[in-house]
């Protein structure tokens, strides 16, 4: 087993982190909770930004609760390649328990892993 820390060297820090990411969709993968946004990175380790607002999450409680989820189904990936990824959060996200917003984050880094650069099944198919 890895460490599941979750250093700064694993996070999106700086509004240049996600510009970049938002300037350069290379892989997305779509939700009824969520939406993942990834480009390619050179540093050879995945990082990740986090954007869920008030608009969707009301409570800061509640936002905690979901970025704290996010996080802990990351750290435990180690498929995850190279990218720049952003989470960002839809509408009735809140009335989620943790159980279904746990399956539903591990099913979703599966597709990410999936459709990402370094994968032969990722980025070159059309569509």
């Amino acid at each position: 087993m890895g460490d599941h820390s979750f250093p700064k060297t694993s996070r999106l820090l700086r509004p240049a982190d996600y510009s970049g990411v938002f300037n350069d969709v290379q892989v997305r993968v779509p939700h009824r909770h969520f939406l993942i946004l990834a480009s390619p990175n050179s540093l050879g380790r995945p990082r990740l930004g986090l954007i869920f607002s008030k608009r969707n999450l009301r409570h800061a409680v509640q936002r905690n609760r979901v970025k704290r989820l996010v996080r802990e189904t990351f750290r435990h990936r180690d498929d995850l390649g190279s990218l720049d990824i952003v989470v960002l959060g839809r509408q009735n996200l809140a009335g989620q328990d943790n159980q279904v917003l746990h399956r539903a984050l591990n099913d979703i880094w599966q597709k990410l892993a999936r459709k990402s650069p370094g994968n032969d099944t990722g980025l070159n198919r059309s569509g």
